[in-house]
């Protein structure tokens, strides 16, 4: 198992010189007026609630510059953190886990998480004899990324099964691009596949999978990640950094209080105009948000638990990091149970 603290200090210098370098150029207009626009990561075939937000005006002047499509969360918090974005989200333990190693960053609003209709699955084949966490032992169980949602979500149902720190370490987390992780599964490359969305939706349809469990499972409908700013960003700008959360959690409400229909077909429109050369599929399996919280707003047992997690795997020390200090709901509308 490699374990994403081994890349720790050496991201952590690299945060330390980027931030320093992005200081004064993205930060504030001339004169040290606030910048009105915000650098992001998208993702290929899918609309991000801010990408929703500005379809719908709601971000009130505010204006997002594309510069790519993520690889994870992780990677999209970093570069948030280095100064290569103004805005990123990610699982909330990975926050937890880079606000820890020093990168001045927080949390201010939810955008995914799992409910009844969206979540992650971790499937076997249907004649595969694993039953039970203590058959994991000695496997191999493909995840999209380390250091995040699902290796999170995989050692807590292991633990939760009575394996030891020992029996867990002998389960491999392998690595693996979710489009690839449903032909490796019946190829016979991983033992259990971590599936989600329309690649969960499509594997079942092909039949010969079942589930081993979900992410729900464990921890009920939950709120699992968080769209973060660095605090630098949001010192010099706190008028555009309310405007855009503001209209991010009015985005996350809308698709809230409107029908699945709808919400398909406007983020069908959306794929179709923005000239990327994607294929809009995956938006027409779209369920629901996955947010637990009425526009994203933040719970501090939401960073809690994954605290908890961190501190158990040694990753980080007991009092290091307090939930208080990762997350504000002082810019969401919502926060004060109104929306208004």
């Amino acid at each position: 198992m490699i374990r994403i603290r081994h890349a720790l200090p050496p991201l952590l210098a690299l945060t330390a010189l980027a931030a320093s370098a992005a200081c004064g150029t993205a930060e504030a207009g001339p004169g040290g007026a606030e910048t009105t626009e915000l650098r992001y990561q998208g993702s290929v075939g899918a609309v991000t609630f801010a990408e929703l937000a500005e379809d719908l005006g709601y971000l009130d002047g505010v204006r997002l510059r594309w510069i790519g499509n993520t690889t994870s969360g992780p990677q999209d918090i970093q570069s948030v953190a280095t100064g290569q974005t103004d805005v990123g989200g990610a699982f909330n333990g990975a926050i937890v886990k880079l606000r820890a190693a020093g990168a001045p960053i927080r949390a201010l609003v939810g955008y995914y998480g799992s409910d009844a209709k969206s979540f992650s699955g971790y499937y076997v084949t249907a004649d595969s004899p694993i039953r039970t966490a203590r058959d994991l032992i000695g496997k191999k169980i493909g995840v999209n990324t380390l250091g995040a949602h699902h290796e999170a979500v995989i050692k807590e149902y292991l633990k939760r099964g009575g394996l030891t720190p020992e029996e867990i370490d002998q389960v491999q987390l392998v690595v693996v691009p979710p489009v690839n992780t449903e032909q490796a599964l019946r190829q016979g490359r991983l033992d259990v596949g971590t599936l989600g969305g329309i690649l969960k939706d499509k594997a079942l349809e092909r039949g010969g999978l079942r589930p081993l469990f979900a992410d729900i499972d464990l921890f009920g409908p939950f709120t699992a990640g968080s769209v973060v700013m660095r605090d630098d960003f949001i010192a010099r700008n706190p008028g555009t950094v309310g405007k855009f959360v503001t209209g991010f959690a009015k985005a996350v409400a809308w698709t809230q209080t409107h029908s699945r229909e709808e919400v398909v077909a406007r983020y069908e429109r959306i794929v179709a105009g923005r000239g990327r050369g994607e294929d809009g599929e995956a938006v027409t399996y779209w369920k629901s948000s996955g947010v637990a919280g009425r526009g994203g707003v933040i719970a501090a047992g939401e960073f809690q638990t994954w605290i908890d997690w961190l501190i158990r795997e040694g990753d980080i020390r007991p009092g290091q990091v307090k939930a208080a200090d990762l997350y504000t709901n002082e810019f969401n509308p919502y926060a004060d149970g109104s929306g208004s």
